[in-house]
């Protein structure tokens, strides 16, 4: 048999300075590493499982979930999912049968839609402002709720491509008077800055460890009001100990190991993120300087940022790599993140980035356009 080349498994992102927003706050920390290796094998978790994998003392998977993440979110109970998504499913999947319909954002993450569609659910989406802005007015939620009659609502905060924050206090608000179950998609927001749940007025909030959580992954939560528990969280009749919409248990081995790990340092960068905003707002003002358009929020509201960026497609219409110069360019100067052939428009994160390495990026972009000036 021809085995693959083991070569291949090596990530070359070792001293990059890496914009990928999927990455920048997902990375891992020291301690997150160590337990990666700790825990690496296979279920490790279930080592000190007696059938319940929120009940484990030791790691303290208990305490962590039961004590330290609801005062962290602002919410009743919580539990760990194989991701946003699954979190996403799973309370669709307790709160609606097939037909029911739900409205969410228009800016909503592919796998929001994916989960109603495996629900079987009507979608109806509430449409954003369109560009330059892309944004979600939650006003607009309302003649939606009254004509459809929705069984739940669903909010992307920030959504991940523009990184616009809509007003989800004032959706918790409009939901409460309609007494409609009310869901926030926060996979960019949860870890990275400070959400609470109860001061949003939601009733669930959906989260990715390893988007923003510094996690390997993949891993999320789910933040649940105590209203919805017993429903959400329904045991099964044969298997009484097992929750029924996690399929018994979700994260068994190092995933959840390097979310508890990483949690310390999580926690307290949150309390950092006026600095990281400010810092997010100063590089875009420098990109803004080379021409680049921000397309969102203007002054931003989050460290994920989308640019269109003509006079670099420009230059990829002339240069004999075509797309792919910029990727390389970029690349060759220690930055990484922008996906290859990308030029006419992308997407990236400051997240944790020291300022410094940000002043090498806006160099790095200003020299690739200096360079290339007789090809515009």
């Amino acid at each position: 048999m021809d085995y693959p080349n083991l070569k291949d498994l090596k990530r070359e992102n070792n001293n990059y300075i890496n914009l990928n927003p999927l990455q920048t706050a997902g990375k891992l920390t020291e301690p997150a590493k160590k337990a990666l290796i700790e825990f690496g094998d296979g279920y490790s978790i279930c080592d000190f499982c007696n059938g319940v994998l929120d009940e484990i003392e030791k790691p303290p998977i208990k305490t962590f979930t039961k004590d330290i993440l609801p005062k962290f979110l602002g919410c009743d109970t919580v539990r760990i999912t194989n991701g946003a998504r699954e979190g996403m499913f799973l309370i669709m999947h307790a709160l609606t049968n097939p037909k029911d319909t739900i409205l969410i954002d228009d800016n909503a993450h592919y796998s929001c839609i994916l989960a109603a569609e495996r629900c079987k659910l009507n979608i109806i989406k509430v449409p954003n402002s369109k560009c330059p802005i892309d944004a979600i007015d939650v006003t607009q939620y309302e003649p939606y709720i009254k004509k459809h009659k929705p069984k739940l609502i669903f909010l992307t905060y920030p959504e991940g491509n523009y990184g616009n924050l809509p007003d989800a206090k004032k959706l918790g608000t409009i939901a409460k008077k309609h007494n409609i179950p009310y869901a926030i998609n926060c996979a960019y927001s949860i870890g990275r800055m400070p959400v609470n749940m109860k001061e949003l007025g939601a009733d669930f909030v959906v989260a990715s460890g390893h988007k923003s959580m510094s996690a390997s992954g993949p891993i999320g939560l789910i933040g649940i009001n105590k209203k919805y528990e017993e429903k959400v969280l329904e045991r099964s009749k044969d298997y009484p100990n097992k929750v029924i919409e996690c399929l018994g248990c979700t994260s068994r081995g190092a995933t959840i190991a390097t979310l508890m790990a990483s949690f310390p340092e999580v926690e307290q960068r949150v309390k950092n993120w006026d600095n990281e905003l400010k810092k997010a707002q100063w590089f875009a003002h420098e990109l803004e300087k080379l021409n680049f358009i921000l397309i969102g929020q203007n002054p931003h509201r989050h460290d994920l940022m989308y640019f269109k960026t003509d006079i670099l497609y420009e230059i990829s219409k002339k240069h004999k790599r075509k797309g792919y110069f910029l990727y390389r360019e970029l690349k060759k100067r220690g930055i990484i993140g922008i996906k290859p052939g990308h030029t006419k428009s992308f997407k990236l994160s400051t997240y944790s980035i020291p300022k410094e390495d940000l002043k090498k990026v806006i160099s790095a972009f200003k020299e690739i356009i200096d360079d290339n000036k007789k090809l515009l």
